[in-house]
């Protein structure tokens, strides 16, 4: 019989104000393995690289049952001390390296980002060779569309030109946000989202926020089933910011996709 919530992680963004330091770290991990999800995504931890090591989090992570999969790393590092990314992923445990987003010095174009696409062919070749896939995450801007650009917009030259070993780790509020349909992005992606991010989108006096999932608008009955038919492995709570604690936050979203049966 499946574990409830077998398929949820948080991504430690979320929680980066409580990670600053090893023992605020150590009982992080510790409040998210009680709340029953399996797995973090390793993100703004200021203390990994400075207090403690990657081998370090990784005891913390074996202590409290919780696998690491997924990490976002800054592009520089990735593409110009590969080998030493590969060895933190290693002892981390971590077969997925993904960037928050195209750096912006390549400039929010399409020939920007086709630079960007042939600078980082041999880094995701690299990575591969080492076991360890590679993902984009995406915000909104990536849904712009360009008069005369045959792909239309940024995210469709990733998606279509970044061949098969360019992962998407799909942010689904910023898929929402950009007035797209999540479940028909999602189908366009098929067998490349070993890992997505979810929040909702509540709509306050003061306008949308970023909301625990199922506390929203975001169409959650058809966008999980979707999700599902493309193969996502890996489903990461990622709340930019909360409007109450953020580990309640954690804990309401772990609640209402585990009673979705994920």
């Amino acid at each position: 019989m499946k574990k409830r919530g077998s398929k949820l992680a948080v991504q430690l963004y979320t929680l980066r104000d409580f990670t600053k330091t090893g023992k605020d770290l150590s009982e992080t991990l510790a409040r998210i393995a009680r709340m029953g999800y399996p797995a973090v995504q390793v993100s703004a931890v200021a203390c990994l690289g400075q207090e403690v090591s990657a081998r370090e989090v990784r005891k913390m992570l074996d202590d409290n049952s919780l696998k690491c999969i997924a990490t976002h790393r800054g592009w520089g590092d990735l593409m110009t001390a590969t080998e030493r990314e590969i060895e933190l992923h290693k002892e981390l445990g971590c077969d997925y390296a993904a960037i928050g987003g195209v750096p912006a010095d390549y400039g929010n174009t399409p020939e920007g980002y086709r630079r960007w696409l042939s600078d980082a062919r041999p880094v995701i070749a690299k990575l591969k060779a080492a076991g360890i896939r590679f993902g984009h995450h995406n915000h909104s801007h990536e849904f712009m569309r360009f008069p005369g650009e045959k792909r239309g917009s940024l995210e469709n030259i990733l998606i279509e030109e970044g061949g098969p070993d360019l992962f998407l780790e799909m942010d689904l509020y910023w898929v929402e946000n950009a007035g797209f349909n999540c479940a028909r992005v999602v189908e366009r992606c098929h067998g490349r989202l070993p890992v997505i991010h979810l929040k909702d989108k509540e709509v306050i006096a003061a306008g949308p926020v970023m909301a625990p999932i199922g506390e929203g608008n975001m169409d959650w009955a058809h966008i999980i089933p979707a999700c599902e038919a493309a193969g996502v492995c890996w489903y990461a709570v990622e709340q930019d910011t909360c409007q109450r604690d953020p580990f309640d936050c954690v804990r309401s979203s772990f609640d209402y996709l585990a009673g979705m049966g994920l």
